[in-house]
């Protein structure tokens, strides 16, 4: 069934590709290829230079070395300052990978964010595939839960030895599941159905190489997989048109991961 789909899948993908590269606006210099991968760029680059906190504080103490202390404080004290934290993150992520893409489409492409992948149909047709892969996943993120690095690295929000799961760990995943929509629709989306005219299926692969360097940062087995993933979601994207795999997919596997780092750490406690 797999193997069906990708051929499909290739296929189909290949054959809209070819069309368009024999039309007459294909002859013409691609604007739309370059101002994605600009984007993905600018988006990217962000994300790294500006989603720490550190760099808000440092920019405002640019701007008012008296606001800075105030900042500062904002960010470091009290029992909501981990997870003030991590919205900061979210919220650079929110605008690189959602706000942007979108003010491009809809602003620069003139175009519906059903042709990037925001379009509920048939997004839960391929629901067995989603069980599929987290019966594959889940032996895999429990092997890998015994690693030290996975268990320094997640959750994100630390809980201290003796602190409950709260509703500060709540509202950490939720906005945890928001990023991964906002990822999956960077990657499965805005960048893969943006480049598919020009480069067919191969888009999944030009898409694959910056997905997996977004995890460089993680342990070793986490960025391999997010190779395998992004040939798989891609895929996916490419078949179904919507991005709703990817992120079930995404955020099933993440409780998955914070829960087995909370066992593994004695920290699943209610």
């Amino acid at each position: 069934m797999i193997k069906e789909i990708f051929i499909t899948t290739f296929n189909e993908t290949e054959s809209a590709s070819e069309n368009f590269r024999a039309s007459e606006n294909a002859k013409k210099f691609d604007f739309k290829v370059v101002i994605v991968c600009i984007t993905v760029a600018i988006s990217l680059l962000l994300i790294n230079y500006c989603s720490s906190f550190e760099f808000t504080v440092n920019l405002v103490h640019l701007i008012n070395s008296k606001s800075a202390t105030a900042v500062n404080k904002f960010f470091y004290e009290g029992q909501f300052a981990q997870l003030y934290r991590l919205t900061h993150w979210n919220l650079v992520l929110t605008i690189s990978y959602l706000l942007i893409p979108i003010f491009i489409i809809k602003i620069i492409f003139k175009e519906p964010l059903k042709n990037y992948g925001l379009n509920f149909k048939n997004g839960f047709k391929d629901y067995k595939l989603f069980l599929i892969m987290l019966v594959v996943m889940i032996p895999v993120v429990f092997t890998i839960s015994f690693n030290t690095s996975f268990q320094t690295k997640y959750p994100f929000y630390q809980l201290n030895q003796n602190e409950l799961l709260n509703y500060k760990f709540l509202i950490w995943e939720i906005e945890y599941f928001f990023q991964f929509f906002t990822l999956e629709f960077f990657f499965r989306g805005f960048l893969l159905h943006g480049l598919k005219n020009r480069f067919g299926y191969y888009s999944v692969f030009i898409m694959t190489i910056p997905y997996c360097m977004i995890h460089f940062a993680k342990p070793m087995p986490e960025a391999i997989a997010a190779i395998i993933a992004g040939i798989v979601l891609g895929t996916f994207a490419l078949k179904s048109k919507n991005i709703w795999l990817g992120v079930f997919i995404h955020c099933s596997i993440a409780i998955t991961m914070d829960l087995f780092a909370l066992w593994q750490k004695d920290l699943l406690h209610f």
